[in-house]
């Protein structure tokens, strides 16, 4: 489905989650440039992130916004698997100092931020999604991880960012159909199969996209794959028998979790609730001076600076 199509059919409705994470690496790897303030504090991923959060609202013109960002401390996957995305390089610290000033312009313009012990950012994605599904609410999820796709349905997309939110591509069913071979219903079972090199989830050994994809076409499910074993035959079928606890085990680590405890309201990330005027402070502290401009071309009337605060601009 065209994204104009579907911004229509959700008129008034759509919720916008951002993978803030996702946001924050793809902004400082986006820009390169060492951009600095005048006492030296560094500035490229926090603008490259702002820069993205005013294209995705200028895009989108959400009716109601959160974002999500990865606790420090160990989730439930890691209790579980030791070596959980134990395989990931780290990121440079010139990524890490920043982060404590991106989550402070998140606060400034008064974007509530979901995040939970225990839990990744996928799972208070899911469970966001879900929550604003049962209001009649749709949710565009703004991340650049194939693992959120299992999370679609008529009342939820996926969006991956491409030329800072400029070209955006949005997945519905068909999409991922289209692109993967496989049903949002099947992304957890095809990871539970091939597994996942990026977060150290094992699979079945010997089974790549190509076999994943035939068995899940022909099987539907990792369960139905499991029921017919017998019928499958040769080397194939030797691999799935072996490492059926791994195929399990992984469907575990993949699958995102979709019931979260969490304060959410629709009208706590109502757009309604957006402070320019405090974002537009951080960006005067932070001498952004472009997209103090930019923020005051989407801005609400209602919400414009007065001459005042327009002279700091």
């Amino acid at each position: 489905m065209d994204q104009e199509e579907i911004l229509k059919q959700s008129e008034g409705k759509r919720f916008v989650v951002i993978d803030g994470n996702h946001l924050i690496h793809r902004a400082f790897y986006a820009i390169q440039a060492p951009l600095k303030t005048s006492s030296g504090e560094q500035t490229n991923a926090i603008y490259g992130f702002a820069s993205m959060l005013l294209n995705i609202i200028e895009a989108e013109k959400p009716s109601y916004i959160a974002l999500t960002f990865d606790e420090k401390a160990p989730t439930f996957r890691h209790d579980e698997h030791e070596g959980y995305k134990a395989t990931r390089t780290k990121a440079p610290d010139e990524l890490y100092a920043q982060i404590p000033r991106i989550r402070e312009l998140v606060e400034k313009f008064n974007i509530p931020i979901y995040s939970k012990e225990g839990f990744e950012a996928d799972d208070m994605i899911g469970t966001l999604a879900k929550k604003a599904e049962e209001q009649g609410i749709t949710t565009f999820i703004v991340t650049g991880d194939m693992d959120a796709l299992q999370l679609i349905s008529p009342y939820t997309y996926v969006v991956f960012p491409h030329k800072g939110y400029r070209d955006p591509f949005v997945f519905n069913k068909e999409e991922v159909v289209k692109k993967y071979g496989i049903t949002p219903e099947q992304v957890v079972d095809y990871k539970a199969l091939m597994g996942d090199s990026s977060d150290n989830i094992k699979g079945v050994e010997g089974v790549g996209t190509v076999g994943a994809t035939k068995l899940l076409r022909e099987y539907e499910t990792l369960d139905g794959i499991y029921e017919h074993l017998d019928d499958i035959k040769g080397a194939i079928h030797d691999k799935l028998e072996n490492g059926r606890d791994d195929a399990y085990f992984s469907q575990r680590m993949a699958r995102i979790v979709t019931d979260v405890p969490c304060d959410y309201t629709k009208e706590d990330t109502s757009v309604e609730t957006l402070d320019y005027k405090g974002l537009g402070k951080f960006f005067e502290e932070m001498e952004m001076t472009s997209l103090k401009r930019r923020l005051d071309k989407i801005t609400p009337d209602e919400k414009k600076f007065g001459e005042d605060q327009m002279a700091l601009f």
